[in-house]
């Protein structure tokens, strides 16, 4: 996959630990996979963001794990479950994945196609509004 990467999340993404980077630039991949529009950048300081055109998500490496951050408004269906927290949050959920734990790729790509398919709607926002 070929895609504009930012010098600034490969330079965030090469600081982490080996098993942080590998789920970094596989959820990279897959959000530039999913759409080949996205762009990534960062947002508050130094968080790489990925955005078509508003927040589709952010990454956030923790000390024992990755957080995916979906823009979603938390309504953006989850058939299998790989939200872990922020399940009553209104602007953002996340998917934290351990060091040896996969990432559920085909899941994530769904949710990642329906926040830009919402974002190209207007966003989850306005649609909670319509909805």
């Amino acid at each position: 996959m070929t895609y504009t990467a930012d010098p600034r999340v490969d330079a965030y993404i090469d600081a982490l630990p080996g098993w942080q980077q590998a789920i970094c630039r596989e959820v990279r991949d897959l959000i530039h996979v999913a759409d080949p529009e996205v762009t990534e950048t960062i947002k508050r300081t130094n968080r790489p963001y990925f955005v078509l055109p508003g927040n589709i998500c952010a990454l956030l490496a923790a000390k024992d794990h990755v957080n995916v951050f979906l823009y979603d408004g938390a309504i953006v269906p989850d058939p299998e479950g790989i939200i872990t927290g922020g399940h009553d949050n209104k602007t953002a959920r996340t998917v934290a994945v351990r060091q040896g734990e996969t990432v559920n790729a085909a899941a994530l790509t769904a949710m990642v196609k329906q926040i830009i398919a919402n974002n190209r709607s207007g966003g989850w926002r306005k649609l909670k509004r319509e909805g």
